[in-house]
């Protein structure tokens, strides 16, 4: 049972690193592909419907940690709580320049909160870098390999969300007529999940030792179970609705 709730923990995070892996890098890459505010607004409607999707992951992720790994998620959170604020506070930034860009006109208004969001997925690409040291480390991350999976998981992000908007905006000059399958995206999400996947293979049995109770981990699956199809059906909604034709004006 343990084996499987860790099962459960890996893939969750493996694929919020997959599915939000895309809008983080994008969002990083946004001063970069959208030299003007139109370009910039077409990047963003691609990526900020799947936004809210991809992040129902991590609040799975965490809410799979408290509850099948409870002494564990105390450890996280004291042990890396400067990295767990930091974390929060981009991904706060970043949302409030998804929701807030659209809500006024004006040029500085819209370059202001566009700001935001390169800034906050920023923060979260490098953030996520140090995190997966300090996980596969013992909750203690050394200065140098910490700045270096930061910016090894901030590439891999912006590679998979290069590859998004190309599959997304074939022929958009956002993206300079590049044309992506979505077997590329595929391969792009597997990049970006491998940094998670290499800190999961080095905790694994260590995280299994922090494991509820049977008769906790039980109850939990009774509970937890009966939801994953809804998990998974509104996951394939988001992406047969919004994988293509009209960009969403409202982000």
């Amino acid at each position: 049972m343990e084996i499987f709730w860790f099962g459960v923990l890996a893939a969750l995070l493996l694929g919020y690193f997959a599915l939000e892996g895309f809008d983080i890098g994008l969002g990083i890459l946004l001063p970069v592909l959208g030299r003007s505010q139109d370009a910039r607004d077409r990047l963003v409607g691609a990526m900020a419907p799947f936004v809210l999707a991809g992040e129902v992951w991590l609040v799975a992720v965490a809410g799979v940690l408290f509850g099948a790994f409870p002494s564990l998620e105390g450890e996280v959170l004291s042990g890396l709580y400067p990295l767990v604020v930091t974390l929060l506070l981009s991904w706060i930034v970043r949302d409030a320049g998804l929701w807030f860009r659209r809500r006024a006109d004006g040029a500085i208004w819209r370059r202001v909160w566009d700001a935001a969001v390169c800034l906050g997925s920023t923060g979260l690409a490098l953030t996520w870098g140090v995190i997966l040291v300090a996980l596969a480390n013992g909750l203690s991350a050394p200065p140098l390999a910490g700045v270096a999976a930061g910016i090894v998981v901030a590439l891999a992000f912006c590679l998979h969300g290069w590859t998004f908007a190309a599959w997304r905006l074939p022929g958009d000059p956002a993206v300079r007529g590049a044309r992506r399958s979505g077997r590329a995206l595929l391969l792009s999400a597997c990049a970006a999940a491998a940094p998670a996947a290499l800190a999961l293979a080095a905790v694994g049995s260590g995280v299994v030792g922090y494991a509820a109770p049977p008769e906790t981990l039980t109850t939990l699956g009774a509970i937890v179970l009966p939801c994953a199809p809804i998990l998974i059906g509104a996951q394939i909604w988001v992406w047969r609705t919004f994988r293509r034709g009209a960009l969403p004006t409202f982000f």
